[in-house]
């Protein structure tokens, strides 16, 4: 494959009159033939402003249309789109317009100061989406574009929020974007028809992928909403508005936790699906016990990010598991090094296929270390398979720490925990100890209402887990640093005996 087609402006041809996204706060609706001439225009307008061929634009927004029409603008002219977080200070976002060398920021109302004071130092272009730009790009003939994108180049970046280290600029490809919607199509029998919700955070692979552009390369709808609101999202629900849904494990927490959960026809999503963490068995029997099979999948930036997802029919047999891996996407189990291990082992999870992101931005060093010789993709994470080929996560392989010479994997007990029903969250740390090596520090957030101490908690575990899984130290929190994929930041999270 050389080539992608404008995906866009295909779909717009062969249903122009369908709604592509649904504000359901305001009810505006745009139809695929009105989004695709605001992508037309914003790119003539990304052209007046100098923006030309490779060239990198920032965008710092919550969740907006215009931030759909502005990325597959981008690709009309062959510019770079450069989500940024809005969740940083300004001291962290302009170290990564400099590292991409932005050319132009857009920022939304809520963002400008932190826009302005970002883009300072380097001073590119800045325009405020709630300001003028529709103005200036309604002023605009629409661009010519190009018909066909280089399923090789780069479209955007990701910048990873990481749980250990800076953040790094993964590549996304056109070729990437059209995987994936192979990909999350087989797995969760998208239809042309079907709608889906647009919440989770742009600057993530989430937000961008799952489920919204393959929703919008099917023919369907989005709904969009700035950002979480879990009493909205079971309004849509409830409405019969959805017909399929992702979310990560914090949100389905959520859920559980809001006052109209009990009385929401879940059963009205024809596909639930979860990913970006680690999803407690306790979640999904709450979600199963009302006739919703959520099913878990596991998957990266730099995968696209589908990968692995639970199939319905097997979700609640292979509890705990992520599936398998999808079509166009293959994954095994090896050491370090890339030897195949074989079911039942634990080693690093890696993955090899057409989905693959190329590397990090001007990182060649890291990019490098990201493949084995043999070309597969490390993810740093660890898992095994059993016999019949579904995979279990075990966590990072920085997290797991060693017990008196035994591996502990903190996604393991923090399962467990997870089940006491005085706990709403744990995230396991290891840590020296002078007799053990290393033993755990359970990180716990209580359930509103509730309460238990570690010694209680402790002995919850030993009656579920063997003794050396056990943690030694205690720490009580009311919530935890988080990437945007809802994973706990737990290089950041206290050491034993220090406040969290």
């Amino acid at each position: 494959m050389r080539f992608v087609t404008d995906l866009l402006a295909r779909r717009a041809a062969l249903a122009p009159d369908r709604a592509a996204f649904i504000d359901p706060v305001s009810g505006t609706t745009l139809s695929f033939a009105a989004l695709d001439d605001r992508a037309s225009r914003a790119a003539t307008l990304l052209a007046a402003h100098g923006i030309a061929y490779g060239d990198r634009v920032g965008i710092l927004c919550r969740n907006r249309v215009e931030f759909f029409e502005i990325l597959f603008a981008c690709a009309r002219i062959g510019a770079i789109l450069v989500p940024l977080n809005w969740r940083m200070p300004a001291a962290e976002i302009a170290p990564l317009i400099a590292d991409c060398e932005a050319r132009l920021v857009l920022f939304g109302a809520e963002d400008a100061d932190r826009a302005c004071a970002a883009a300072a130092e380097r001073a590119p272009v800045l325009i405020g989406l709630d300001d003028d730009y529709a103005t200036q790009r309604d002023a605009c003939e629409p661009h010519a574009g190009r018909s066909e994108w280089p399923s090789d180049e780069t479209w955007y970046l990701i910048y990873t929020s990481g749980t250990t280290g800076r953040p790094k600029g993964v590549i996304q490809t056109y070729a990437m974007a059209l995987v994936n919607f192979i990909n999350i199509t087989q797995a969760i029998g998208l239809r042309g028809t079907d709608s889906t919700l647009n919440f989770l955070p742009l600057f993530h692979t989430a937000g961008i992928n799952l489920h919204t552009l393959p929703v919008l390369f099917a023919g369907g709808t989005n709904y969009i909403l700035p950002g979480f609101d879990p009493g909205q999202l079971l309004a849509l629900v409830n409405a019969g508005k959805m017909d399929v849904f992702i979310g990560v494990p914090a949100v389905y927490r959520e859920l559980t936790l809001h006052p109209d959960f009990g009385t929401t026809d879940l059963t009205r999503v024809r596909h639930w699906a979860c990913g970006g963490a680690p999803l407690p068995d306790i979640l999904v029997q709450t979600f199963a016990d009302r006739g919703a099979v959520v099913c878990n999948g596991f998957g990266m930036t730099e995968t696209g990010p589908t990968a692995f997802l639970s199939d319905p029919e097997n979700a609640l047999d292979k509890i705990g598991s992520v599936g398998r891996t999808w079509l166009l996407t293959e994954a095994r189990i090896a050491t370090p090094d890339g030897d195949p291990l074989p079911a039942g082992e634990t080693g690093e999870i890696q993955f090899h296929g057409p989905g693959l992101t190329p590397g990090y931005w001007n990182r060649p060093e890291e990019t490098a270390k990201l493949f084995t010789a043999d070309g597969w993709l490390k993810s740093g994470d660890l898992g095994h398979q059993d016999p019949d080929g579904f995979v279990f996560v075990a966590g990072r392989i920085k997290e797991m720490y060693i017990s008196g010479g035994e591996n502990v994997y903190p996604a393991e007990v923090e399962n467990v925990l997870a089940r006491h029903p005085a706990v709403l969250e744990a995230a396991i740390t290891g840590h020296p100890d002078d007799k053990w090596g290393e033993v755990g520090c359970a990180h716990v957030i209580l359930r509103q209402g509730k309460s238990a101490d570690g010694a209680g908690l402790a002995a919850w575990c030993r009656s579920h887990l063997a003794a050396y899984k056990v943690p030694r130290h205690w720490v009580f929190a009311v919530d935890f640093p988080r990437t945007a994929a809802g994973k706990v930041q737990k290089h950041l999270l206290p050491g034993p005996g220090v406040a969290s």
